[in-house]
């Protein structure tokens, strides 16, 4: 099979497979990590968890250090990407240890939830240096199949990572800190990986008398280099076209997560750790749907282009999810999960091939930062919208129906803007 023989020849290139182990390692602590925050707020005995508290939950997590995804991108097209995987994973690690700590102390919910958010803003750093490396590990012709590979494997890999963090979840009678310290073993690792790397092979360029910015030249810099890089953006209509329909999609996803996780917790268990088990079982459902779209994406796109899959991904779950969600029953769900997994990193493949061909180097950064935030902040909006709909057992037809029409209107809008390009 051609993708067979692409991704052997990908896996020849030392660069790349170095920096796909960075990614894999690095996704794996952040499947381990999410779990391991997940569980303790949703479904540790002491809680009662609701919409409400979901979504109150995902805005403290991921909408403030959205804020930082401007800042990281700057500096990405600054300092040494390489420099950013290495000691961005490193300090992973030590606050992991942190949070580990604040779990087994029982502090108050402010302060692990500052930990936490100490985390994953380092993240933004680590994904978006990832995602901006990977043109200078492979050649232009190989992109579609290393965006392929590269960002779902890390997906697949966070999808295991999390797996882990349920089985020891389970086997270890709900111990969060010591899962935590698991992803904090990950990340570590990651940040030995990264070595392998010659310091200025992943960029970006460096003009003669180039220096790294201070903090406040950083800041300065932030708002005029997004200015540069929105402008930027707005001369590439194919790239923002794109990371519109994504950002839809990923509301679609984050709305669907919070009313699924409603129904583990409440609908299909009637204990916690039933309801853990239950939400095990649909990640990984849901990573053998991103598995499947890695395998068929490059053969789709080299079709019918990467625009024309967005649009045909966005199409197939506008059609699927009402037809098999509005059941609330298990089995249906979990096809949906995985259709969802399919379509939802089938576009995201698509998305970054696209931005990745159509930005300049010189802006990747910035642009896979504002790609960063705007994931995110859909993610949340689509968390406080459920939190509105969803009863207290998660099943709600409205939020259904609402999901697939948003679905059909965002294939609708790519299929108006013209034929697909490659």
């Amino acid at each position: 099979m051609p993708a067979v023989r692409d991704l052997r020849v990908l896996l020849r290139l030392r660069d790349f497979r170095a920096l796909l182990g960075v990614r894999l390692l690095s996704q794996a602590a952040d499947g381990v990590y999410q779990v391991a925050l997940a569980t303790y707020v949703v479904f540790s005995p002491e809680k009662q968890t609701s919409p409400a508290a979901i979504a109150s939950a995902m805005a403290v997590l991921l909408l403030p250090y959205s804020a930082i995804g401007p800042f990281a991108g700057v500096l990405l097209d600054r300092w040494r990407r390489r420099q950013i995987l290495l000691h961005g994973n490193l300090l992973r690690a030590l606050l992991a240890c942190v949070t580990a700590v604040l779990i087994v102390a029982r502090v108050p919910d402010w302060l692990f939830y500052a930990s936490a958010l100490s985390v994953t803003a380092v993240n933004r750093f680590v994904l978006a240096g990832l995602a901006a490396s990977l043109p200078r590990v492979v050649r232009a012709d190989q992109l579609v199949t290393a965006n392929a590979l590269s960002p779902t494997a890390g997906t697949l890999a966070a999808t295991a990572g999390g797996g882990l963090a349920f089985l020891l979840q389970l086997l270890a009678a709900g111990s969060n800190a010591l899962v935590v310290l698991v992803g904090a073993a990950f990340y570590l690792c990651a940040a030995l990986v990264s070595l392998r790397l010659a310091v200025g092979l992943l960029g970006p360029d460096r003009t003669p008398g180039d220096e790294h910015p201070s903090l406040w030249e950083g800041a300065v810099l932030t708002v005029r280099g997004m200015a540069q890089g929105l402008r930027h953006l707005s001369e590439r209509r194919e790239a923002a076209y794109a990371l519109t329909a994504m950002t839809l999609m990923r509301f679609c996803y984050g709305a669907l997560t919070v009313m699924l996780l409603m129904l583990c917790r409440y609908a299909w268990s009637d204990t916690e750790a039933d309801g853990l088990a239950l939400l095990g079982v649909a990640v990984g459902v849901s990573g053998a749907g991103f598995f499947a779209a890695a395998v068929v994406t490059p053969w789709v796109v080299s079709r019918i282009g990467p625009r024309g899959w967005i649009t045909a991904c966005a199409a197939g779950a506008a059609l699927l999810v009402p037809a098999l969600g509005l059941f609330f029953a298990p089995g249906p769900s979990l096809v949906a999960a995985f259709v969802l997994g399919l379509a939802t990193q089938g576009a995201k493949i698509s998305t970054d091939t696209i931005v990745q061909f159509r930005v300049d180097d010189a802006f990747r950064g910035r642009v896979f930062s504002l790609y960063d935030v705007l994931f995110n902040v859909a993610f949340v909006g689509a968390a406080a919208v459920a939190a509105l709909m969803l009863p207290p057992d998660g099943r709600s037809a409205v939020l259904v129906v609402g999901v697939a029409v948003l679905y059909a209107l965002t294939a609708a809008a790519l299929m108006r803007k013209g034929r697909c390009f490659t």
